[in-house]
């Protein structure tokens, strides 16, 4: 399977007519970030704009636009934006129906277009899902059937899950929902390489694509301490990896050293060959540093 976040991944300010996208995220900051961008260019595009709140009151996602130099307030006044709760929509009759939330968004497709908007653009926040309401074991089932919604056809949506609060088996089948994920911003880019969090089969992890030589290895450093308060293993994707030198994997071992006990640092698909010279060097010795190919992998 194509990971959510591998090939299929695409950066927010991509998003357009058609598009119907998951973002799993586990930091705030990058949820604000994500959304506002998403919220902000339906706008500017002339499209209606619809995003529905759970874990953030409404006024918190006006203040998000305000932040950004957009007028929410004029925005609401005209009728082009709209920010209610997840019980003002999903659950709006106390049941999670997934047709009858489908049709709806189906109508407020067909009236964004009579009201001479370019289009419908949507968000939510998923979070409401995790509460003990009817219906709500019927959420992979409306995530496969709103697509009808958004293909072909001036609509989009971004569907948001907290990594936080979904488990990875969670995310894992929401991602499949899905025919693409939002794109998390890197934490380190330049014309050769791009270091960030991303998240693969539901599981966060740190993505390095391009080349780690002696003028990156700092950065890949200073990727990696950020990752050592995240909880349990550390996952590394290095499948678009193409070069890494010895300082580099030293940097890895490094961090698997300062990991506390019973926490592994994985490093997964690097190339057979890279998995060789960590094996001739000795690193792999190092008990809490897990190396795989993509042979291994498959």
């Amino acid at each position: 399977m194509v990971t959510a976040q591998g090939s299929r991944a695409r950066k927010v300010v991509e998003v357009g007519p058609g598009d119907h996208l998951c973002f799993a995220f586990a930091d705030d900051a990058e949820q604000r970030r994500v959304a506002s961008a998403y919220l902000a260019d339906g706008l500017a595009r002339g499209e209606r704009v619809l995003y529905f709140t759970d874990r953030h009151a409404p006024a918190a996602v006006l203040s998000w636009l305000r932040s950004g130099g957009v007028d929410p307030d004029a925005a609401a006044a005209r009728g082009q934006l709209r920010v209610a709760t997840a019980e003002e929509s999903y659950l709006a009759s106390g049941v999670f129906d997934p047709d009858a939330m489908v049709a709806s968004l189906h109508e407020e497709a067909r009236h964004s277009l009579a009201a001479g908007y370019a289009g419908l653009r949507v968000s939510g926040e998923m979070s409401w899902a995790l509460r003990d309401a009817p219906g709500l074991g019927r959420l992979a089932e409306y995530e496969t059937k709103v697509r009808s919604v958004f293909a072909g056809r001036p609509a989009s949506a971004i569907c948001q899950y907290d990594a936080r609060q979904f488990n990875p088996e969670q995310l894992r089948m929401f991602e499949q929902c899905h025919p693409a994920a939002v794109e998390l911003h890197p934490w380190y880019s330049s014309s050769v390489l791009s270091i960030g969090p991303a998240f693969r089969e539901g599981e966060r992890v740190l993505r390095v694509t391009g080349t780690v030589d002696y003028q990156a290895t700092a950065h890949l450093a200073a990727a990696l301490e950020r990752t050592l308060h995240w909880p349990g293993d550390v996952r590394v994707d290095m499948s678009a990896l193409d070069f890494i030198d010895l300082a580099g994997l030293r940097v890895l071992v490094h961090t698997a050293e300062r990991l506390g006990e019973g926490r592994r640092l994985r490093v997964m698909n690097l190339t057979p060959m890279l998995c060789k010279v960590i094996s001739v060097v000795g690193f792999d010795q190092h008990p809490a540093l897990v190396v795989t190919s993509p042979e291994v992998m498959a």
